[in-house]
């Protein structure tokens, strides 16, 4: 189980236990508040000032015999920045980043439906973190939707960009966003602000800002591939069809396929063939849901050439197109079987560095391409706000929690408990 652990003892009484578990002897001396405050010498000068503290959870793994720890604390907030503004955070979603990757950033409901297929034993261990596949440490906290609680002393009409005090809005995952849930979050730049309307739900707009905005930049990304496949083939084949793949159906995927189903046929490109493979019964169930689009089960029990001969059955012959969520080699070696020669495997940039290496030989063997997908930009992220917010795409489903029982939330997402996303809310202001 997760364990609660509180950095300052003097303020225990100032936040719910978590999880009922206080384990003093890993208190985290270096996050104390005394040393966290600025220095009081007249002659320092630090860049930003900080008279304002604000409570803080971090989900960590610490070391290798203490996983999945709940630190609580306060620390001292920055001031507004001239140029930016500071959030009131009101719901985050529950995400992590990896330590040796600093701008990775991914969804933990989309890891954990991943890990409880590719690892037989997750199920029957405390922490899937046992298996090497979920390395360091649970920052949550890097996908929020808020109000601007105060904008920078330079913020005029003229460069507000239609910003204003107690506005709505979403935050994109800009390289230097601070670790961590808290109720205030501080950016240093307006461009990294998106507005969202007042009709669209804070535990929606906090799914955007990561998954769903990597799952739309993969799906632009797959047009991109599939406009030049049908090119080709139209002096040759006009009436063949484009056939994608995506792999998983944990946030990623699922955001995956509705953006997919949606901009393909808002596209008038009707000759796509769009297919899911599913990682776990759950997930089977939820894109089966989704209109329009073939689900294949990727039972772990089968061998893995049966996997790949009922994929390419479903699928009616070997796909063009890949996106693969999956964070294994398993994952990706299986896709590449899958798919035709020629043909483009999408994965992410959090992967894509590990595994590259691995696959260039069998890459160049099959004549395939495998690409890395970034997280998007802010302008496909205000994109991604207009179509939600106009029932264009329809969000996976979310279970919202308060952020006290951010412990047992992590706890359920690791067993694959929750369905779709879990949110974490700090305030109430609906």
């Amino acid at each position: 189980m997760p364990v609660d652990i509180c950095s300052q003892q003097q303020h225990t009484n100032m936040i719910s236990s978590l999880s009922g578990t206080t384990d003093t002897s890993l208190s985290l001396n270096a996050l104390s508040l005394t040393s966290a405050l600025p220095p009081t010498d007249p002659d320092h000068h630090p860049q930003y000032n900080m008279n304002k503290l604000c409570r803080q959870v971090s989900i960590e793994s610490p070391g290798p015999g203490v996983k999945n720890c709940v630190f609580n604390f306060f620390v001292p907030i920055e001031d507004t920045p001239a140029h930016g503004a500071r959030i009131k955070i009101v719901c985050a979603g529950a995400c992590y980043r990896r330590r040796d990757r600093a701008n990775s950033i991914t969804s933990v409901s989309s890891v954990s439906s991943e890990l409880s297929d590719y690892c037989p034993s997750v199920t029957s261990m405390s922490s899937p973190a046992h298996q090497g596949i979920r390395e360091g440490s649970f920052f949550p906290g890097f996908e929020v939707a808020g109000v601007i609680e105060s904008l920078g002393s330079e913020i005029t009409e003229a460069n507000n960009c239609g910003l204003r005090i107690g506005q709505r809005v979403i935050v994109y995952p800009f390289d230097e966003t601070p670790a961590g849930y808290a109720e205030l979050l501080v950016v240093p730049d307006l461009k990294y602000i998106v507005p969202i309307p007042d009709s669209m739900p804070m535990e929606e707009a906090a799914m955007l800002p990561t998954g769903a905005l990597l799952a739309m930049h993969a799906v632009f990304k797959a047009e991109a591939v599939v406009t030049d496949i049908l090119n080709q083939r139209a002096a040759t084949d006009p009436n063949k069809k484009c056939k994608i793949l995506i792999v998983g159906t944990g946030g990623l995927a699922l955001w995956a396929v509705r953006i997919a189903t949606y901009h393909f046929a808002s596209t008038g490109a009707h000759n796509v063939d769009i297919t899911v493979a599913s990682l776990r019964d759950e997930g089977f169930r939820l894109a089966t849901e989704i209109k329009n689009v073939s689900v294949v089960q990727w039972n772990e029990c089968l061998y893995e050439p049966q996997l790949i001969e009922r994929t390419k059955d479903v699928c009616g012959g070997a796909v063009d197109v890949v996106i693969d969520f999956g964070t294994t080699s398993r994952s990706l070696h299986r896709s590449m079987h899958c798919l035709s020669k020629g043909g483009v495997v999408l994965i992410s940039e959090e992967v894509a560095e590990k595994l590259l290496p691995k696959f260039s030989r069998l890459s160049n063997e099959y004549q395939q391409e495998i690409i890395p997908i970034s997280n998007g930009t802010v302008e496909q992220l205000a994109e991604l706000v207009e179509l939600v917010a106009n029932k264009k795409i329809e969000p996976p489903p979310y279970s919202v929690f308060p952020c006290e029982q951010a412990a047992e939330v992590i706890q359920k997402l690791i067993n694959s408990e929750i369905p779709g996303r879990a949110i974490l809310r700090f305030h109430d202001i609906e």
